[in-house]
């Protein structure tokens, strides 16, 4: 077995003033199923950048084998499927249709433009590109995005049934779960290795975190005892070179050593007192940073008289020649959550759009909008670019506001001095997700919001809802969360 080894890996980024990696050391055997986890930021594709050599670094990362990473750069979409991955490597044709055959792909799709396909299709046709090459080791970075519930499934199953090893970002929890036989976490203050799939790495986590809670709590008491304590010695000090000062006062004449000894004598032995005790206090409240809390995020919801917010009657939508869906009715009431569902390309977004008039596809039937009601959309796709605060202007909202809730997001302060379009798509969601929360909204039109954000943010989303229970209209495919949420399901079914 071919092991990756790395060893004293020290790595932060020139624009943060944190080390994303500081003297880690790490062996992953290549035969295994490893599934890299972590909260946005901490550096997971950072760690796949590093083992391909693309960054500068400090250590040693130590390999016998070669990296291939998905996704793969597509630069002319206007090919053909088969032309383009000509474009991208060397392979032999009869292994790409295996791999296709086994992602449940119809052949003919070799000859259609790549531009034409579904995100959900493109992803599977890089897939099958990233397994046909037998020869080096997959880096397999967040493939669930943009796929439907079906095709996760396929995916998944394609993955746990393949022989070879491989790493694996994810924050579906069920996909994870399913494909990997270990996990590497990384945490606030170290990486630590998992032997399992992710309902292994939870319970595990769980024990630890219990247990380092009860740490916490045990250190938290330690430093109130003592600054209890300090704050005692501090005015026993005090007291005593008040008591210095009067004495020599006293004995000026018939004393041989200089007025002022006592007294420094006394503020020696308290700043020796004060430095035991800032370093005391330090040592516990170290121990009490390496636990990732989940805080409550609020949502700027605006009920209103309506009970009604979504009326839709009959709607189809065809585009050119082609009918994207069957018919389809249905209502979205005050305070419920209603969830768009169907197969990738069937044209769930595209309804959306339609519904809102940010589309001119041909459509009949009706669907119909409660007026005078403010809608707050969560998009699919992110462009934004300048600093938090142009974009806090742009969108008119308040900017300490933003930065708070970037902040219960898990998004360090350090971030916030970077510009957008130098973030990461996790950082990047998450202030499409903030400015979402914070518009005034009777109605919530959410377009894959999980997309790119972590487990403990799908958490949060989750706490949210089940709390406020907003009005909202969405698409995701992650069925753990919307079995969570408890959301109603309208199924966009294609025209045969």
């Amino acid at each position: 077995m071919t092991k990756i080894e790395i060893k004293n890996l020290v790595f932060g980024y020139d624009s943060q003033n944190i080390l994303l990696f500081d003297h880690a050391n790490l062996n992953i055997d290549n035969s295994w199923k490893l599934g890299l986890i972590g909260r946005n930021g901490r550096g997971k594709t950072t760690l796949l950048r590093l083992l391909q050599d693309q960054l500068e670094y400090r250590g040693e990362i130590i390999k016998q084998i070669n990296f291939v990473y998905f996704p793969q750069k597509v630069t002319e979409h206007n090919l053909t499927v088969i032309e383009m991955l000509n474009k991208q490597t060397q392979f032999e044709e009869w292994q790409v249709r295996k791999e296709l055959a086994l992602l449940d792909i119809r052949e003919d799709i070799l000859n259609l433009s790549f531009d034409d396909l579904s995100g959900g299709e493109q992803t599977k046709i890089l897939l099958a590109l990233l397994f046909a090459d037998k020869n080096n080791f997959p880096l397999i970075d967040e493939p669930t995005n943009h796929l439907d519930i079906t095709a996760r499934e396929i995916v998944a199953n394609y993955l746990r049934t393949k022989k070879q090893g491989f790493i694996l970002i994810s924050h579906d929890r069920a996909f994870i779960d399913a494909v990997v036989d270990h996990v590497l976490a990384i945490e606030r203050k170290k990486i630590l290795l998992y032997q399992g799939n992710y309902q292994s790495y939870e319970m595990q986590k769980k024990l630890a975190d219990d247990l380092q809670q009860q740490q916490n709590e045990k250190a938290q008491k330690e430093v109130t005892r003592l600054k209890q304590t300090y704050r005692e010695k501090e005015k026993w000090a005090k007291s005593r070179e008040s008591a210095g000062k009067g004495k020599n006062k006293r004995k000026l004449k018939i004393s041989s050593r200089p007025d002022d000894t006592v007294a420094k004598n006394q503020m020696r032995r308290a700043k020796a007192i004060e430095t035991r005790m800032d370093k005391k206090v330090k040592e516990k409240e170290q121990v009490i940073k390496n636990i990732d809390f989940v805080e409550q995020l609020n949502i700027n919801f605006k009920s209103d008289h309506h009970n009604s917010l979504i009326k839709v009657n009959k709607l189809s939508l065809t585009i050119g020649n082609h009918k994207l869906f069957k018919p389809i009715s249905f209502e979205v009431k005050k305070n419920e959550q209603v969830a768009i569902a169907g197969k990738n390309g069937v044209g769930k977004t595209s309804l959306i759009k339609s519904l809102f008039g940010k589309s001119k596809v041909n459509y009949t039937g009706t669907g119909v909008i409660a007026n005078n009601i403010s809608v707050s959309i969560i998009r699919q796709s992110f462009d934004e670019r300048g600093t938090l605060t142009d974009f806090a202007d742009r969108n008119k909202i308040d900017y300490q506001e933003l930065l708070n809730i970037l902040r219960k997001l898990g998004t360090e302060r350090e971030t916030f001095v970077n510009r957008i379009e130098d973030m990461s798509l996790g950082q990047k969601k998450r202030i499409e997700v903030a400015r979402a929360l914070l518009i005034p909204a009777t109605l919530y039109v959410w377009d894959e919001p999980l997309n790119y954000l972590d487990v403990y943010n799908r958490q949060q989303l989750e706490q949210l809802i089940s709390v406020y229970r907003p009005t909202l209209l969405l698409i995701e495919h992650d069925e753990h969360f919307l079995s969570s949420i408890g959301a109603t399901r309208i199924e966009l079914r294609a025209e045969e």
